[in-house]
């Protein structure tokens, strides 16, 4: 079995409740089955079964770093204007309050306050991308909320304090979008739109650590930033988890259509020779 830390990957997580729920042609039907069979294979390339996962979602903000510490979180339905069925989705899995003094430690170390909270259940930037991930829903999960600062560079800042995770067997998965402008959403010229964004943070990505960095804390300078994304949320948990990469290489594992936009995913690892 490798002794390899495990990866970080950044991840598209769709929109509301996508593949579980008959949507028609809301979001592209071929655009939603190319993610859906990305988010399907990744668990095949990881060099092992995580021991646990600790998830960053674009739909939970909080005043500091907030871990979600529930033995067994409920489902938090925090999407509107779907089908009934959107609102009966189940992925058991259980939480990981057991991790939690572990990174709360590593933040602390790195001068970052933490909290904990003991209600907060699975948000669909969570549930959904995981349950088809993970269906078996057998891992534990830890949830980190963003900072409401919204500081891309303190999160990257942040993910350079969990980096020995990986080395743990924790996988450390970002769930956002690399576009998010719900204005935007399948509108004839949204692909238009998107596209200079999305070239921007492929190149991005590849580059050597420490440009990266620079740039992505940077990134409201590039193409078509703010249209891209009008609040970072989305965006910010791709900063986690390149901090957490630390000088691994980045590589583009998914690109394409989601509701007209280009979307991108992410992931960082030692094998990833990919570099600009």
């Amino acid at each position: 079995m490798s002794s390899a830390p495990m990866p970080t990957i950044f991840i598209p997580h769709g929109g509301g409740p996508w593949p579980f729920v008959d949507l028609g042609s809301r979001f592209g039907e071929q655009e939603m089955q190319h993610l859906k069979q990305f988010l399907e294979q990744y668990p095949k390339t990881l060099p092992r079964q995580p021991k646990a996962l600790l998830v960053i979602s674009a739909h939970w903000e909080a005043p500091v770093a907030t871990l979600g510490t529930a033995e067994q979180p409920d489902m938090l339905y925090d999407y509107y204007n779907f089908p009934e069925a959107a609102y009966h989705i189940q992925w058991p899995a259980p939480g990981c309050p057991e991790l939690a003094p572990r990174v709360a430690e590593l933040l602390h170390k790195a001068g970052f306050a933490t909290d904990a909270d003991d209600q907060r259940g699975y948000d669909h930037g969570t549930f959904v991308p995981l349950k088809l991930m993970f269906p078996d829903a057998q891992i534990p999960v830890l949830q980190l909320s963003l900072m409401r600062n919204l500081d891309a560079a303190k999160h990257i800042e942040l993910g350079k304090a969990l980096q020995p995770l990986r080395d743990e067997g924790v996988l450390i998965i970002g769930s956002g979008m690399s576009f998010h402008n719900l204005k935007r959403l399948r509108q004839h010229d949204t692909p238009d739109i998107s596209k200079p964004f999305d070239e921007w943070l492929k190149e991005v990505v590849a580059l050597k650590p420490e440009c990266r960095q620079r740039k992505l804390g940077d990134w409201i300078c590039a193409p078509n930033a703010r249209i891209a994304h009008p609040r970072a949320e989305h965006l910010l948990p791709l900063m986690v988890v390149t901090g957490a990469a630390g000088n691994d290489h980045g590589r583009v594992v998914f690109n394409g259509l989601f509701a007209n936009s280009w979307v991108t995913g992410v992931e960082f690892c030692r094998a990833c020779q990919q570099l600009v």
